[in-house]
């Protein structure tokens, strides 16, 4: 959560949700044990431990509950204990209701918790109502809204196990979730992107349209791509491989494993250990490290040869598959898992150059960004938190790479924000948080500036003046990973992916066996080469030509086009069902009369049936909307 969220009234509104759900909850659940309940960055939630099992469909109950408490306008107001003691009885008496320490179990570990010295504070509500006081008073450092009137547009979502304080030693609690707004088109706006998420969630549509798996045999957070999947993977690879060569990157390749030395060398063993996997030693006693990041091999690639002034700037790029072990409840589908492709490169350049290779690295990444339609972001620029020991280097040149960051920023005219704690452990750097298509937030490309490395790998090169310097790197990956920005991207587009980037643009839909041959013809057209699959029926006769085929092969040129036959043995109208389902945007239906005609009945994803039309009218409409 940002500071800015922290110190708004959204924060202090769903903060009051919780703990007018809580007061419903002990109305409800007499006896029910209350642990902790805070805003989280969609909405609230609160930790308890029932007398009797809370279910999904008591949420409806605690909700209408919630809704009359919140009419009876319950001022909210703050106390402050004078001495721990006042403290411990204010709990024992008064946040249990009188029901004695068996339920204040929680809130007695949480005031011990407070550091001495800290003020102890609770937030007290109440009001009468035919005759009967309603009252809930909580162990809270606040802040809140002052009046539970002001609760007015929220929901109860789900329930969740939690261990207490998070340590699966101790109990499981149940975790109620909720959210709160401050008006109801945003809660109404909040559940239908829901909803829509729901429908657009990667994990889903990777195995309805054939992109990915996860298999429990294989291992969490290892996905499996299929071969659409790896259609998707080359087409962005391919995308920015020549989007680099075009701005002078070179391509390498670098190990999946390395020796413990390596990244001793450039301190990762210190900073980075709890996300490696465990190392692996040989028969000669010698350790390694399954690859958790790229940047060291590529340094000791700039390092094997003696590099002039001139050769500098030096630009490596590598996909390079690495590995991390997240832990099993971080792991998110596609978006986060323990081994992925990063699309990494490192740039050695001059002082003189560092301003306009940082320039130069930001464009590329917002030229892909806006290529990929993720064309709505902002920009942040993450230094180090003063109060952590996790940073590697002098202040001096943190100081130095902060300063040309935000220059670059300044000259391109961009935006930023400062965010503390965000940095790499070896530099600042830049980040691009984009807002996909229902509003979420998400970091994808970063670019960082590295004076530390350099300096723990001794880089050199030879300046004008003779004499041995020191290069400052730059790390930057546009992408972030291929299997996250490919979980983004099925999300954005819902899986209907633009024609440039489908896995298959085109499917061609023979309505009986005898047109398959023809169809076939037809896409080793639009293909550049025969489709692998495609069997041909020896009994049926030998299929004309496709009218000006040399013509449209020529037209077509070096890109061919992604085709399907669909030979199977269905009617046409299920052919049709089963290929609306795979998103793919162009249809080809073709019978007697249009193999006759030469012409193609052409449905489109986005405009439906568009009737029949010559072939070569498809194909150039094809080809305008790729180029």
């Amino acid at each position: 959560m940002n500071a800015t969220y922290e110190n708004s009234r959204l924060y202090r509104l769903r903060h009051s949700a919780a703990h007018l759900m809580a007061q419903a909850l002990t109305e409800l659940f007499p006896g029910v044990k209350l642990a902790i309940g805070p805003p989280i960055e969609n909405g609230f939630y609160y930790d308890v431990e029932s007398p009797r099992p809370i279910k999904e469909e008591d949420l409806v109950a605690i909700e209408e509950r919630m809704r009359e408490l919140a009419k009876l306008q319950q001022p909210i107001v703050r106390k402050v204990a004078a001495d721990r003691d006042e403290a411990r009885c204010i709990i024992l008496e008064e946040c249990t209701l009188g029901q004695g320490e068996a339920t204040a179990e929680y809130k007695l570990q949480l005031l011990e918790a407070v550091p001495d010295g800290e003020e102890v504070s609770f937030y007290d509500q109440q009001a009468a109502s035919n005759g009967k006081v309603h009252r809930f008073i909580d162990l809270c450092r606040g802040p809140h809204i002052e009046n539970t009137g002001e609760i007015e547009h929220f929901k109860l979502m789900h329930l969740a196990g939690a261990y207490w304080r998070g340590d699966v030693k101790n109990k499981m609690l149940t975790r109620i979730y909720g959210t709160a707004f401050e008006s109801a088109e945003e809660l109404e706006t909040y559940l239908y992107n829901l909803e829509e998420a729901k429908k657009r969630d990667h994990r889903l549509l990777g195995r309805e349209l054939g992109l990915f798996i996860f298999s429990p045999t294989v291992g969490p957070g290892l996905p499996l791509w299929l071969p659409k999947g790896a259609i998707l993977r080359d087409v962005l690879t391919d995308f920015l491989r020549g989007e680099q060569l075009r701005r002078g990157y070179l391509p390498v390749v670098t190990p999946n494993i390395a020796s413990h030395r390596l990244y001793e060398k450039s301190g990762h063993i210190l900073t980075f250990r709890e996300k490696m996997f465990p190392f692996m030693v040989d028969e000669e006693k010698e350790t390694f490290i399954l690859k958790p990041m790229n940047c060291p091999f590529h340094i000791e690639i700039y390092a094997s040869q003696m590099r002039s002034y001139r050769d500098l700037p030096v630009r490596l790029a590598e996909f390079g598959t690495v590995y991390r072990y997240e832990q099993s409840g971080e792991l998110a589908g596609m978006l986060r898992v323990r081994g992925f492709t990063q699309d990494d490169a490192h740039l050695f350049v001059r002082k003189d150059q560092l301003l306009e290779e940082f320039k130069g690295v930001v464009s590329l990444t917002m030229r892909v960004l806006e290529k990929l339609g993720l064309k709505e972001y902002r920009v942040r620029v993450g230094t180090k938190d003063p109060q952590s020991d996790k940073y590697v280097g002098d202040d001096e040149n943190w100081q130095l790479a902060q300063e040309a960051i935000e220059l670059a920023c300044q000259e391109m005219q961009l935006a930023y924000e400062v965010s503390a704690g965000d940095a790499a452990f070896y530099g600042p750097k830049l980040d691009l948080i984009i807002k996909d298509a229902l509003g979420r937030e998400w970091q994808m490309g970063t670019v960082q500036v590295d004076y530390n490395l350099p300096e723990r790998f001794a880089l050199e090169y030879i300046g004008e003046d003779g004499k041995p310097h020191r290069p400052i790197m730059i790390h930057r990956a546009p992408f972030g990973s291929l299997e996250r920005m490919i979980g983004l991207l099925t999300e954005q587009y819902a899986g209907a992916f633009p024609l440039w980037l489908a896995p298959i643009q085109v499917a061609i839909l023979p309505i009986a066996d005898r047109h398959a041959p023809y169809a076939q013809k037809l896409a080793t057209i639009l293909q550049g080469f025969a489709s692998p699959d495609f069997k041909p029926d020896p009994e049926l006769p030998e299929a004309p030509e496709v009218p000006g085929g040399a013509e449209l092969r020529a037209q077509i040129g070096t890109e061919p086009v992604r085709v399907f036959v669909d030979q199977s043995r269905e009617t046409l109208g299920k052919k049709i069902r089963e290929n609306q389902k795979q998103k793919i945007p162009y249809m080809l239906v073709l019978g007697d009369r249009d193999i006759e005609a030469g012409t193609v009945g052409v449905r489109s994803r986005e405009e439906g049936d568009l009737g029949a039309m010559p072939i070569s009218e498809f194909v150039a409409r094809l080809l305008r909307e790729l180029r």
